[in-house]
């Protein structure tokens, strides 16, 4: 028999003994105790994954990843606009990273209604607009369609503009523009979205990008800026560092990070209380691993006594009762695993916990795990535990005699 199958033998009679033995219920606690820790954790990690992957999302549907202007200090919606046929913009669509190129010109206005008036930023897009990125943000109605001939006359306004202003899906709404001459355009709500974003939703509502041209006095060519949707978000920085070299000297290519600094920096203080989280429950989970250990091996003075009286190796000894630990800690944690993925899951589907979209931005807590995120999060707590493990068991082991393990009671 090798000293393996020897050392498992063992540990799987100690963990099978069932006699009058304190440990028992302290085994379970144990067990229960890394179960739970776990469970803080991958949920923990999941809600910051979600949480950041679904305001990045909002965030990303309505300003994409990466922004490219003209080149001033004008940082008002009445922008100076740049050519969307100029030869560094076409070049993009053969760029390997972009995926989409998308044209926009903005115009700042005022809706009324009856008894109500709101300031308003028409967004203007066209049929480079992606649909399928800001399709998932409208709560009533639909988008509209654009087309080569005719200018849609169609307008997706906020959910907060629409309460305001009292006005559903298919209502007709009038715009005016100061500017001279004053100008007045008449839409018909298609469709209301909402972000959760106030950034967004207190300003903005989509129209055909022609209508914005035409109140601009700008030809067919001439738009706000184009805005660039990349193949991997993690790769935003260096892309749009990228393109800021490769366009014209008058123009500027911002990533969304540049542009809404605050959204994200607020984001990535979680990283920062997910760490403490992860410190924290791991140092429990490595005081009740210790403890159940330190019990087990007290409990196990007698047997171990006899085992070095027959030869047996301190290192050997010392494998044992790894085994055991080990085993225990992986109930634990395949228990925890268990329970964090199907509360997980429960959450996404049916979206119990419910929180307050003007303070966090979203109606409900969202979870998303990252597979590679949760495989190296179970590494980690294992590898750290094992290892915090081998110096209380190397020195029990070695300070038990088969002199003192005898008179042990």
């Amino acid at each position: 028999m090798s000293r393996f199958s020897l050392n498992f033998l063992l540990a799987r009679r100690i963990l099978k003994d069932k006699g009058d033995r304190f440990s028992r219920p302290i085994v379970y606690l144990s067990v229960g105790g890394v179960s739970l820790g776990l469970v803080i954790m991958m949920i923990a990690i999941g809600v910051t994954s979600g949480y950041k992957q679904e305001i990045r999302n909002k965030v990303i549907a309505m300003g994409s990843h990466i922004r490219i202007t003209h080149y001033d200090q004008n940082y008002s919606f009445e922008q100076v606009p740049i050519n969307q046929h100029s030869d560094c913009i076409l070049q993009l669509k053969n760029n390997p990273d972009v995926v989409e190129v998308q044209n926009f010109a903005t115009k700042v206005g005022i809706i009324k209604t009856d008894d109500q008036v709101e300031g308003v930023v028409l967004k203007g897009v066209d049929k480079t607009f992606s649909w399928d990125f800001f399709q998932k943000n409208i709560i009533q109605g639909e988008g509209f369609s654009t087309t080569d001939t005719t200018a849609s006359n169609s307008i997706i306004v906020s959910k907060r503009m629409a309460d305001k202003l009292r006005l559903k899906v298919g209502d007709k709404v009038h715009t005016y523009f100061v500017q001279d001459p004053p100008r007045q355009r008449s839409f018909k709500i298609s469709g209301i979205y909402e972000t959760g974003l106030p950034e967004y939703d207190n300003m903005f509502a989509l129209v055909d990008l022609r209508h914005v041209q035409k109140l601009n006095d700008w030809n067919d060519s001439l738009v706000s800026g184009v805005e660039v949707l990349t193949r991997d978000y993690d790769k935003i920085d260096e892309i749009g560092d990228y393109i800021h070299h490769h366009i014209d000297y008058d123009m500027k290519a911002e990533t969304i990070k540049q542009i809404y600094p605050e959204i994200f920096e607020w984001i990535a203080l979680f990283d920062m209380n997910v760490a403490v989280l992860l410190i924290i429950t791991t140092c429990v989970c490595l005081v009740t691993m210790m403890s159940i250990f330190f019990i087990i091996v007290l409990e196990q003075t007698q047997t171990i006594g006899i085992l070095k009286s027959l030869g047996m190796k301190t290192k050997q000894v010392v494998g044992t009762f790894i085994l055991v630990a080990g085993d225990i800690l992986l109930k634990g944690m395949l228990i925890g695993d268990a329970i964090a993925l199907l509360l997980g899951f429960l959450q996404q589907k049916f979206h119990f916990i419910r929180l307050n979209p003007d303070t966090y931005y979203v109606n409900y807590v969202p979870i998303h795990f990252d597979w590679v995120q949760v495989l190296l999060l179970n590494a980690g707590v294992f590898a750290v535990c094992m290892a915090v493990l081998l110096i209380p068991a190397w020195v029990v082991s070695r300070k038990i005699t088969p002199v003192n393990a005898v008179q042990f009671e």
